[in-house]
């Protein structure tokens, strides 16, 4: 199944008792991570670089295909915003039309709410060479560019 089309809630969405990650009393419960499929959910734990929670929106945005914002998990992301202290959102969305648009949806709907809505940096992989990297990857590599120390 594509990425952008929706799917069902994976129990590591959040709100829920019964899955080791949600209910591990070490995360910090100020920090969510908004992907698209519960799969992104275990990538993520891999690498074990967030100790926050999950949320996994089901799909992305892609009109193109039928998935408006209803047909995802936004509603449920809003409200956990409101209800659960979140103070960061870090999305973790591909670079793609579809998780840019979403990107810039959650970046909207989320406005007025007081939290720091945050994407997880790209550009150029480790190991990448230059001569191999597209336009639009080596525009976010100069933009996103940090100091050496």
């Amino acid at each position: 199944m594509s990425p952008n089309h929706p799917v069902t809630l994976s129990p590591c969405c959040g709100g829920c008792s019964d899955c080791r990650i949600c209910s591990d009393a070490r995360r910090d419960d100020s920090q969510l991570c908004v992907v698209a499929q519960a799969t992104d959910v275990f990538t993520m734990e891999r690498a074990a670089a967030f100790r926050g929670r999950y949320h996994v929106l089901g799909g992305l945005l892609s009109p193109l295909d039928g998935v408006q914002p209803e047909d995802l998990h936004l509603a449920g992301l809003a409200r956990r915003v409101e209800e659960e202290g979140i103070r960061e959102i870090v999305l973790a969305l591909s670079g793609s039309v579809e998780g840019e648009a979403t990107a810039l949806y959650i970046g909207r709907m989320l406005e007025a709410e007081e939290v720091t809505v945050t994407r997880l940096a790209t550009g150029i992989p480790v190991g990448g060479h230059l001569e191999f990297v597209d336009d639009v990857t080596l525009v976010r590599a100069f933009s996103g560019r940090l100091p050496l120390s």
